[in-house]
């Protein structure tokens, strides 16, 4: 892809004829139907094995194929764009993400349904960088901190959102309505998108630029990010490399990855754009979505199961506690929105990373078996207040130094690592949490020999035993709650070193946070135009 383009002032000058608020609501309301959909179908797992007649491990393809899908078509979106047009493009993935939707409820077994999920996730991953790209473009670069923060709402939102929605709609009614609720969306975006979105004239000289499809490139991305993203779903479940299939997809990944690299680099129209990380800010901002991706989805992942797991919360229940998190998002975000025309993007950007860190500090620290409701929603409120100083900064950090035609690969490369960061920190998390969960049991192990253990389980049989159970029954029953007291203090111990590590991955970006290049506010000097 050239890059390089004549901007004149006819373009320099061009805005859309609609008010730029009404295009970001409706093409944050395409971005946040596609989010929702990467997590609502999470809770509904166990309803869709039991009603397609399959297992649960069988059912966890519904997630994976999805995701598969949605990572290999979000780095190539740019070079799409190139081809058919951003808003053609943007229109077609709506259209047949909602068909795909539709035909995804109404599936008949487990492998039209896995078909349909790749097919909605193939189309999804075109919805997110072009809401991310048309903001860009539709707002001047003072103004983008508030869009950015309006489209934060679908990007961060959606995925705390979707698991109690689809608990609730699977509670409810059924499996199916998880899908079929974005049929009538789907259509109402695509009408309004036709209606109000137009594409800039850069985009329509650009087009001419693109000269035939990198096959060769798109084959390796589909090999390697396809083994990636397997591996990491199925990694902890297969015991990692201990597994045959999981060192054959990592060493497939790793290979497929790297001649992608190199392809691409070389390649005079490349599929995907990999001399973006050749600006030091996009490739820092890369990196600290792909940890930003972890850390929050992580974070998403532990509170509701650790309520869940160990301490006897309903879904519902769970879902309530991170409720506090997304409120908290929802008012802080306008705000971040506003210090954008303010303060430089990065000590934003320093100032998400620590508090973040102190966040997930503070979390190591007061976790346990007798927090309450009230505590855990606390601590759910701490670890979400950073999530718009960074989300927002970064987006808009993400830019600087970039010419006008890169903002569509940009947008796609951005959301690219923020979703395989997700899928790095769910897979991180799983593994540290069952692997120290057997350091813990081991470590407390030794104490149920103690005399107070034994005391205790005494005292316990006793109970039971005045409760009308047979001494006999009433020992055993009083060394299985004891031994499952343990149990649950490893695992709670297990989610406070979970808790410590993402602090100090959060402590590691506040430092890198210095390095970023500072971004002139209120200019229009922060894209580069060539």
């Amino acid at each position: 892809m050239s890059t390089t383009y004549a901007i004149t002032a006819d373009d320099a000058a061009w805005a859309p004829k609609v008010n730029p608020w009404v295009i970001g609501i409706v093409v944050s309301l395409a971005a946040f139907m596609e989010v929702l959909d990467s997590s609502i179908a999470n809770v509904a797992l166990p309803h869709i094995a039991g009603s397609l007649g399959t297992s649960n491990d069988d059912s966890t393809w519904v997630l994976t194929s999805y995701l598969v899908a949605n990572a290999i078509v979000l780095p190539i979106s740019g070079f799409m764009v190139g081809v058919f047009g951003r808003k053609r493009f943007f229109m077609t993935c709506i259209a047949f993400f909602t068909v795909s939707s539709f035909l995804c409820g109404v599936a008949p077994s487990l492998g039209l349904l896995l078909l349909f999920r790749i097919f909605q996730g193939a189309f999804g991953g075109g919805l997110q960088p072009m809401a991310q790209a048309i903001l860009a473009d539709t707002f001047p670069p003072e103004k983008r901190g508030l869009a950015f923060a309006l489209y934060g709402v679908a990007a961060v939102c959606g995925p705390v959102l979707g698991p109690t929605l689809g608990g609730w709609i699977t509670d409810n009614y059924s499996w199916r309505w998880i899908f079929y609720i974005n049929v009538p969306v789907g259509m109402l975006t695509l009408l309004l998108v036709q209606l109000l979105v137009e594409d800039p004239p850069y985009l329509k000289s650009l087009k001419r630029r693109f000269a035939g499809f990198d096959y060769i490139g798109f084959s390796l991305l589909a090999i390697g990010v396809g083994a990636l993203q397997v591996m990491l779903d199925k990694g902890q479940e297969d015991d990692w490399f201990g597994s045959h299939f999981i060192l054959t997809l990592a060493v497939i990944a790793a290979t497929g990855l790297i001649a992608l690299v190199i392809w691409e680099w070389r390649h005079k129209n490349p599929i995907v754009d990999v001399h973006l990380f050749s600006n030091f800010n996009f490739a820092t901002t890369s990196t600290m979505f792909l940890i930003f991706g972890a850390t929050l989805f992580s974070s998403t992942v532990l509170t509701p199961q650790l309520l869940q797991t160990l301490m006897g919360y309903t879904a519902e229940e769970a879902g309530m506690v991170l409720s506090a998190g997304a409120i908290t998002v929802l008012l802080f975000l306008p705000l971040v929105g506003q210090l954008t025309t303010r303060v430089q993007a990065r000590h934003l950007i320093a100032f998400g990373w620590i508090v973040l860190a102190a966040g997930m500090y503070i979390s190591a620290l007061h976790t346990d078996l007798l927090m309450s409701f009230g505590d855990a929603s606390w601590l759910r409120l701490l670890q979400s207040v950073p999530i718009p100083f960074l989300f927002v900064p970064l987006t808009l950090a993400g830019y600087v130094g970039l010419s006008s035609e890169k903002t569509n690969s940009a947008a796609g490369m951005m959301n690219f690592m923020r979703n395989i960061g997700q899928s790095v920190g769910t897979s991180a998390l799983t593994t540290v949490l069952a692997r120290r969960d057997q350091y813990h049991q081991c470590v407390l192990a030794p104490y149920t020999s103690s005399l107070r253990f034994r005391a205790a389980a005494q005292g316990l049989a006793q109970q039971l035993s005045h409760a009308g159970l047979s001494m006999q029954l009433a020992q055993h029953q009083a060394i299985d709650r004891l031994y499952r007291m343990v149990q649950a203090q490893a695992g709670a111990l297990s989610y406070v070193d979970a808790y410590w590590m993402l602090a100090v991955s959060a402590g590691v970006m506040f430092l890198a946070s210095f390095l970023l290049e500072p971004n002139d506010l209120g200019k229009a000097g922060n894209v580069t135009m060539h």
